[in-house]
């Protein structure tokens, strides 16, 4: 690193830090939420909006989630306003050389740093954040930013990191230097299980609600336990992998939650991140303590019309064939594990037959860009697996609002 970007580096951490004092708040607790904990479920808060948090925070909470959205949420509101235009000021009164895009990116650090640490002042609990979009295809900054968040709070943030092949192997390295890390956007079990072997960070995702959210656009069916059955599956290969391999720790998070009904079924994961509109309806659904049970071992079937021309497409969400158990291992026996890029992450899994990461052109990532989280099916050809095509549907919705809010910091320069 050179003297300039090392100076601006110790500046900005300098500028993203606040020292937390105080104690946690004294909470109520909460008899549905403490079920679910009984039954071996962290629960953790979706939002980055600290008066929403506060709203409905109970005392069996123990973290909060941000991602690129929810940043952007808060941002608009016009909260971080001050902070952008001091810190604009500051990183031009050091007089450093930086174009105005590297400006918008690192205000963009202390900003997303800000919004974590409110939430994380406010209640003295783990909260994650998210790296931004534009560093996920390249190693070498996912390990510069993901370092840099935890130096920012060691004690309190976990660096949420996207599933690219970069991501797989920056998360390789981050872990194994003890930064805790949540890797998201995850859509199947076989993407969260090649995480957990090869990478092993803290936490890994199922993004449920938008696959029942992709059945129901595409009329494919009812899109009922879609997005539960593969988060069972997933929750069910990691409970396998951690007792097979000592070496695997990995956590699943249930995220993109829509119903307080979501949260009942899926007692017994993990984690289940979710946002305070489902948390409310849970709370409010006049349950019964033991109504609320564990669906690990149950067999779900989804609402996916098997005579519909796309239903064919979903069963890689939670399927792991032998096949597939069989690459990671080999995977993970490679020799050059540990200096491998990207790119060379691909060409092994398409020596292997493995159709995890397709080669998306700028006119087709333009396209998903252009069309929202949930992608139109009918566009895409089906050697393009599922789950690898929400992944990156996900990443360009989140880069969106990314780009929503790196235009309000814009409009400061």
């Amino acid at each position: 690193m050179d003297t300039v970007d090392q100076k601006l580096d110790e500046m900005l951490n300098g500028l993203a830090y606040e020292k937390i004092v105080g104690d946690a708040p004294k909470s109520e607790s909460d008899p549905l939420l403490a079920k679910l904990k009984s039954l071996g479920s962290e629960i953790w808060v979706d939002t980055g909006e600290l008066e929403k948090a506060q709203d409905i925070w109970k005392k069996e909470m123990t973290a909060l989630t941000t991602n690129n959205t929810l940043a952007n949420q808060v941002v608009q509101s016009g909260i971080m306003d001050q902070i952008i235009e001091d810190t604009i000021r500051k990183i031009r009164d050091e007089g450093l050389e930086i174009t105005d895009e590297e400006l918008i990116l690192e205000v963009g650090f202390v900003i997303n740093c800000k919004i974590a640490l409110r939430l994380v002042q406010a209640f003295k609990v783990k909260v994650s954040v998210e790296l931004h979009p534009s560093v996920s295809r390249n190693l070498e900054r996912t390990l510069h930013y993901g370092r840099r968040y935890f130096n920012v709070c060691p004690e309190f943030f976990i660096v949420k990191v996207p599933l690219t092949p970069e991501g797989y192997l920056a998360v390789r390295k981050l872990t194994q230097e003890n930064i805790p890390i949540n890797f998201t956007l995850g859509f199947s079990a076989r993407q969260n299980y090649l995480a957990a072997r090869l990478s092993n960070p803290d936490f890994v995702n199922v993004f449920l609600g938008r696959l029942n959210q992709v059945v129901i656009d595409h009329e494919a069916g009812s899109g009922d336990q879609v997005g539960e059955k593969v988060t069972l599956a997933t929750q069910n290969a990691l409970i396998e992998a951690r007792e097979k391999y000592k070496d695997v720790q990995s956590k699943l998070i249930g995220a993109s939650i829509r119903s307080g009904e979501q949260v009942a079924f899926l007692a017994g994961l993990d984690v289940l991140t979710i946002p305070p509109k489902a948390i409310k309806e849970f709370q409010e659904s006049r349950k019964k303590t033991n109504e609320v049970i564990s669906h690990l071992k149950e067999e779900i079937v989804p609402g996916i019309k098997i005579s519909h021309p796309l239903a064919k497409r979903f069963p890689c969400l939670w399927e792991m064939p032998d096949q597939f158990i069989s690459f990671v291992d080999i995977l993970i026996n490679e020799n050059r594990l540990d200096e491998m890029q990207g790119n060379e992450l691909v060409d092994f899994c398409r020596k292997y037959n493995i159709n995890l990461f397709h080669n998306f052109t700028d006119t087709e990532l333009k396209q998903i860009y252009d069309h929202g989280k949930i992608p139109c099916l009918d566009n895409w050809s089906e050697s393009i697996a599922l789950d690898d095509l929400m992944t990156q549907s996900a990443l360009q919705s989140f880069t969106k609002d990314q780009n929503a809010l790196d235009d309000r910091i814009r409009s400061f320069l």
